[in-house]
């Protein structure tokens, strides 16, 4: 397939970008794996990066944050290059990483794990605010990682970046494995965070929870853009789509 990323950043291009991905290559050792990303997210948005397993979705969340070692292009930040910088200057510029795996401390409980990144710019939320969002937390307040269940995990994973100050969230699969009422919390959470201006990169597979929430989709396909379907058209695109992504 031919691949117009000219094309493709002209359909979804904002005035002011918040974050602008270019021409994003990225390798797991000798394997290239990211091939030309090109997507960028305005102010408040809700971007979804769709596509089957191994489409270098969650590397590409990787390569922004600088945990993929070996990267090459451009990715701006509030017009600030960040393809040089490492991880954690990357976490200090107000990006927040929700990884797949949710990165609970096991030993630790729910109030140190709150309390354990630093707090990286003002506005952050307060714990009280925290656990409005996420009354499950304060019911396990005292509660170790490892006793918490998946969709608690996930909503302390959630909750612990909020407590930073990050303004870009990028959350991996924040739904995968978890029941259908937690997916449906997790949800009614992100159009909340959507609400309060938070912006959002979301890397998922179901694809009816990202199509409620996202203003756009970005296929991707063997580790590039292919496509750019915005909300109001997931309709007229839905044969496409269930071709795109084999559901």
């Amino acid at each position: 397939m031919s691949i117009d990323t000219a094309a493709i950043l002209a359909t979804s291009a904002s005035a002011d970008p918040l974050l602008k991905v270019e021409n994003l290559h990225g390798w797991y050792g000798d394997s290239h794996v990211l091939h030309g990303m090109n997507f960028e997210v305005a102010p408040g948005e809700v971007i979804t990066l769709l596509g089957r397993n191994g489409a270098g979705k969650s590397t590409t969340l990787k390569a922004i944050m600088g945990i993929l070692a070996r990267r090459r292009g451009s990715i701006l930040f509030e017009g600030k290059e960040m393809a040089k910088m490492s991880s954690c200057l990357i976490g200090r510029h107000g990006i927040g990483y929700v990884p797949e795996d949710r990165g609970i401390f096991a030993s630790l409980s729910v109030k140190e794990n709150l309390l354990l990144p630093p707090i990286v710019r003002a506005g952050g939320m307060s714990l009280e605010r925290i656990y409005e969002l996420f009354p499950n937390l304060l019911e396990r307040i005292a509660s170790q990682g490892t006793k918490l269940s998946g969709g608690e995990q996930q909503m302390l994973a959630i909750g612990r970046v909020l407590r930073t100050g990050a303004r870009l969230l990028l959350l991996d699969e924040p739904t995968e494995g978890l029941a259908p009422v937690i997916v449906d919390q997790i949800g009614a959470i992100i159009a909340h965070l959507k609400e309060d201006g938070f912006t959002i990169v979301l890397v998922e597979q179901n694809f009816r929870f990202a199509a409620s929430l996202a203003d756009r989709h970005y296929v991707v396909e063997q580790g590039r853009v292919i496509d750019v379907i915005d909300a109001d058209a997931v309709a007229a695109n839905s044969d496409k789509l269930h071709a795109y992504l084999g559901v």
